[in-house]
């Protein structure tokens, strides 16, 4: 299968704004070039001192928004969401498309996904990489393929910090739009009794449970494919949706009905534009905060009924 490339070329500082919106024109995964903090970031997460000359030469002052959309997706339509989103939100850009195959996908990948930590007792180490785990922290294997959900994005790097404070041997888990499953396999990895994904995109769920065989947890784990939690059945002890505004919104109509009485809500995927709109969601159906937290630009609520 071929896919179109699409690049937004966007200011670094609306990055994650745009990034929001280009997440938007597609279930599965967005990657993102920015190069404004390369040395810090080299020094942090790489541990490395000695940069390549390409990669210092740059631009600082951009960063690039890459988004695949596959030859079943109406381009033109996605093209226009882009530039109709964009200019609403007075952010400067630059779109270019092109055609890719499906065999670059993983290349690209590999060109922007590294190690790095989360939290006090996770990390995350791409498939192909090593990870020298000297702080014996929980490491999950991850290949997203065309999934979202490396753990590097504001969002997910929210959720798994907060899974990792409540999550115990007899925690059963519900992941809605699980991506490449990151959230389910971390809770797995921490301890987890049993975790299940869902996600409105098959690719999605196909990769999700590549990587549970991948992190050796796939017999406690279950992938689906559907909207949202229209084929779960039963109550968990956490339900985990790391989604965008509007979907989380619509999901606290129902969401009750698979949580147990004493059970936790982890909401993400909210930009900070929409976190009064969710906090009003929030009071409408009940439930209580328990924890606000914040990273960049976006939100993450951690809730009870």
């Amino acid at each position: 299968m071929n896919w179109t490339e699409v690049s937004v070329t966007v200011p670094t500082d609306r990055t994650d704004e745009a990034a929001a919106i280009a997440n938007m024109t597609v279930p599965y995964g967005i990657y993102i070039e920015d190069y404004s903090e390369l040395e810090n970031d080299a020094i942090q997460i790489a541990h490395i001192d000695l940069i390549d000359e390409e990669l210092l030469a740059k631009n600082r002052e951009k960063s690039i928004i890459h988004i695949y959309l596959s030859k079943d997706a109406n381009v033109f339509e996605s093209l226009a969401y882009l530039r109709e989103r964009l200019s609403a939100a007075g952010i400067d850009f630059s779109l270019n498309d092109q055609t890719v195959d499906d065999a670059d996908w993983n290349e690209n990948w590999k060109k922007y996904f590294k190690a790095f930590k989360i939290g006090e007792k996770l990390a995350v180490c791409p498939s192909w990489e090593t990870f020298d785990n000297k702080d014996g922290r929980t490491v999950i294997s991850l290949d997203p393929g065309a999934a979202f959900g490396t753990g590097s994005h504001a969002t997910t790097s929210l959720c798994l910090a907060e899974l990792e404070n409540i999550v115990n041997d007899d925690t059963t888990v519900l992941d809605i739009g699980t991506g490449s499953g990151i959230l389910a396999i971390a809770a797995l990895l921490l301890g987890a009794k049993s975790a299940v994904g869902v996600d409105i995109d098959a690719l999605s769920v196909e990769t999700a449970l590549k990587n549970a065989v991948r992190n050796g947890v796939a017999e406690r784990a279950e992938f689906i494919h559907g909207d949202l939690a229209e084929r779960v059945t039963g109550k968990y002890d956490i339900v985990c949706a790391n989604i965008v505004a509007d979907v989380v919104i619509r999901l606290f109509e129902n969401v009750k009905n698979y949580m147990k009485d004493d059970g936790y809500l982890i909401v993400s995927g909210i930009i900070d534009i929409r976190a009064d709109d969710v906090r009003a969601a929030i009071e409408k159906h009940g439930f209580k905060t328990i924890k606000t937290v914040t990273k960049e630009e976006w939100y993450a609520f951690l809730l009870k009924k």
